[in-house]
């Protein structure tokens, strides 16, 4: 199945927050929507769950214009939202019952995915009363009450320890081989490369990226190599490419060099052997997520 975004547009005001906003997310995959602050990340997320409406633009399923009273959506903000007086299963009782469930219904879903994230026994305490972790995993849990169709994590592992990081990775992936839709979104770019099939980077409320991961970073480091010598430091190597006309960039332990029209990484090793470079290292450039992020969004 696929949900898409076409077209988007949204407006307070004379504030153009989304601009033709397009972008499919699958089912049974991970699919990162990542962005800055104030990007229209939220905005857009708002806009499927009916809290906004768009200017223009539509959602679909599979081509069928969509329709929120025929899907269930659970949602964990970055900004949380549940009450620090309350007890436990108190809430989770009641936010599942908000989204249509029987109280007996919801009580067993309660009970169910307490379990699943280990937080059953504290379902007699007040939120107040746990670690930022614990607190956490409840928040998680409140979103995967009445087994959502629609599953959207902002900032899922924030204040998770290993622990409780591998407990929800592994709930996730379970979750996910059920051929759910999964919005993901976060800035710590590591989770989103170990979970993400394919991404939408949006900026300044236009998608500025969208697509396989995996190709995106290959095609990103098309024609560009690292190079690292024993003989020459990096900013000696740096400056020596930069003036035979090399696009180079610093990458850590590396300088990245965007090969020269027509030319191989063969034939620049070569020139490096003829120049007398010791060659420490050399190898195809593929940029990490946050290298493309940065790239994308920080222009």
């Amino acid at each position: 199945m696929k949900l898409e975004f076409k077209g988007i547009n949204k407006y307070f005001g004379d504030f153009h927050v989304l601009k033709d906003v397009s972008f499919t997310v699958n089912s049974g995959e991970v699919f990162g929507y990542l962005g800055r602050n104030g990007a229209g990340k939220t905005t857009s997320i708002r806009i499927l769950m009916d809290v906004f409406r768009a200017n223009s633009g539509e959602i679909l399923i599979d081509g069928t214009p969509f329709n929120l009273e025929n899907y269930k959506i659970g949602y964990l903000p970055e900004e949380r939202g549940m009450y620090s007086k309350a007890k436990i299963k108190d809430q989770l009782v009641y936010f599942a019952m908000l989204r249509g469930a029987s109280k007996h219904d919801a009580e067993a879903s309660a009970m169910k995915w307490a379990h699943r994230f280990e937080i059953d026994q504290y379902l007699d305490r007040k939120l107040e009363t746990l670690s930022k972790g614990n607190q956490q995993k409840v928040q998680i849990t409140q979103a995967f009450l009445n087994e959502p169709d629609i599953l959207i994590l902002d900032e899922p592992f924030s204040g998770l320890d290993p622990v409780n990081s591998k407990v929800f990775q592994d709930a996730l992936v379970e979750y996910v081989s059920e051929n759910r839709f999964v919005i993901f979104s976060s800035h710590q770019m590591s989770y989103v490369e170990t979970f993400c099939d394919r991404i939408a980077i949006i900026n300044f409320g236009e998608i500025v990226l969208e697509g396989d991961l995996k190709s995106i970073k290959r095609d990103l480091g098309l024609n560009k190599v690292f190079v690292s010598a024993n003989n020459y430091s990096l900013q000696e190597l740096s400056e020596s490419f930069t003036a035979k006309g090399y696009d180079v960039s610093l990458d850590g332990k590396h300088i990245v060099v965007a090969l020269l029209d027509n030319q191989t990484k063969t034939d620049l090793i070569q020139t490096l052997i003829n120049e007398g470079v010791d060659i420490h290292t050399v190898g195809d450039y593929e940029p990490t997520l946050q290298d493309i992020f940065v790239n994308e969004v920080g222009r």
